[in-house]
């Protein structure tokens, strides 16, 4: 890579790009090799996002694909890293726009909020028996390591989950294999989490000559507001006919069935919450009101129930935090061309990913540019015999969507009017400026060796 401060020979192009996980570095990516400089402004120090802290440890393969993944896009000629820092903290969003005279910003950025619990009042009780998924997971994915400083959680039986989709399974298996885990080390048992998720909790506990029953847990319940056949694991492709519908519908049904034998979670559907159940200044449980479905929309009915547990886990979904300067509709920015997540007021601004979409999990390509098949969630779920062999389908998928996205970006750079030497050089004077204020020489692989743990995952 150039010195990060040297202005290119001719007049070209510079993008800078909000993030730097998996939609950022192919956006970046595609761009250098169209001859783009590109700069990729990351708010942590490692550029992985979603991928280390939201997809659970149990991905191991995956993982570290798509940590070399990123890592090849980022470490590149024309592209230039700068860590820490945070757009709307450390650059205000509005000053990258409109003055440093950039030919385009790309805000891939992702959905890291988590969606409300919609229950009145329930944000008062978070630490006090409300928790949400984002920094439950976080937390999950890096409690082995020996310096962590991040949010801790005890895991406790019991736990309620309110959620739907793969990311409130991914709660509902961390929750169990972690009491499974516990509750077998009572027993003077040691079991790797990851051999639990590989086989299954059933599987190891009769290689020990036990039943689930022995262990005397009640496990964790999955609420959800619609039927089982609703849950959003498989996707139903654009145009579908009823036949390949109920199909779909039937193999949804189907794999949550196994992923509920297969780590002893329990579901009650048409559940949602509709208020707090609290003692002294905790929240020990919620009501819920019965739902129907009719014509794809959910009814709430006259019949409420409450359920007690140890404690709430809310996992209804990830969206975009809001960023000073850009406009919100409800919980997503305000787009006035959703194709390239174009907004209105800044010309050059475009959004890739999980900006644009409001979800935040791996599977959720902007575009579903190739269909997930139900074996390929399967896979993901840890479902199959050969546990998550394969599931790098799902990746390619996603990453194909943003290719495309990248290419229609590209083609609206190409429109202007390449810049002057002069510009370039003021531009990347600032990037460097900011690098040398977070301790970054350029050096992409010697940063990340400097500031990941030795035990990371």
């Amino acid at each position: 890579m150039p010195a990060t401060g040297s202005a290119p020979a001719a007049p070209r192009h510079i993008v800078a790009v909000i993030g730097g996980s998996t939609s950022a570095a192919e956006v970046a990516a595609r761009l250098a090799e169209r001859g783009v400089v590109v700069v990729v402004l990351e708010q942590n120090p490692r550029p992985f996002g979603k991928i280390e802290d939201g997809l659970p440890r149990w991905h191991v393969a995956l993982r570290r694909k798509e940590y070399e993944t990123i890592s090849s896009k980022l470490d590149q000629e024309n592209v230039h890293y700068v860590p820490c820092t945070k757009v709307g903290r450390d650059i205000p969003f509005a000053e990258l726009a409109n003055e440093w005279g950039l030919s385009a910003v790309v805000l891939a950025c992702g959905a890291w909020r988590d969606r409300p619990l919609p229950v009145e009042g329930a944000d008062a009780y978070v630490g006090k028996g409300l928790v949400y998924q984002n920094p439950f997971i976080y937390w999950f994915n890096h409690l082995n390591e020996k310096d962590y400083e991040g949010p801790r959680f005890e895991i406790e039986d019991g736990v309620m989950i309110v959620g739907g989709g793969l990311a409130s399974i991914d709660v509902a298996k961390a929750v169990m294999l972690e009491s499974t885990r516990h509750a077998l080390a009572k027993r003077g048992i040691e079991v790797e989490m990851l051999e639990l998720e590989v086989k299954g909790i059933p599987k190891i506990l009769e290689s020990h000559g036990l039943a689930f029953d022995d262990l005397g847990l009640e496990g964790c319940t999955l609420f959800y507001r619609r039927r089982p056949e609703d849950m959003p694991l498989v996707e139903i492709p654009e145009g579908a006919d009823a036949a390949r519908e109920a199909k779909v519908r039937a193999s949804r049904q189907k794999l949550l069935e196994k992923a509920m034998q297969k780590y002893r979670f329990k579901m009650e559907p048409r559940s949602a919450p509709d208020g707090l159940v609290v003692e002294g200044d905790r929240l020990v449980g919620l009501r819920f009101r019965r739902t129907r479905i009719e014509g794809g929309r959910v009814i709430p009915t006259d019949e409420t129930y409450e359920r007690r547990g140890a404690y709430v886990i809310s996992s209804i979904g990830s969206i975009p935090e809001p960023m000073p300067g850009i406009p919100m509709k409800g919980e997503l920015l305000q787009f006035s061309d959703w194709e390239l997540g174009r907004i209105e007021g800044y010309p050059n601004v475009f959004s890739a990913g999980n900006v644009v979409t409001g979800k935040g999990n791996i599977v959720a390509s902007r575009k579903h540019a190739s269909y997930v098949a139900e074996h390929v969630i399967e896979k993901f779920l840890g479902l199959g015999d050969a546990g998550h062999a394969g599931e790098e389908q799902i990746a390619e998928a996603a990453a194909e969507g943003t290719r495309q996205f990248a290419e229609g970006v590209a083609a609206a750079i190409a429109k202007q009017p390449p810049m002057a030497a002069a510009k370039q050089a003021e531009i990347l004077a600032r990037v460097r400026e900011r690098q040398a204020a977070v301790g970054y020489d350029g050096d992409y692989r010697a940063w990340l060796a400097r500031v990941t743990p030795p035990d990371f995952e």
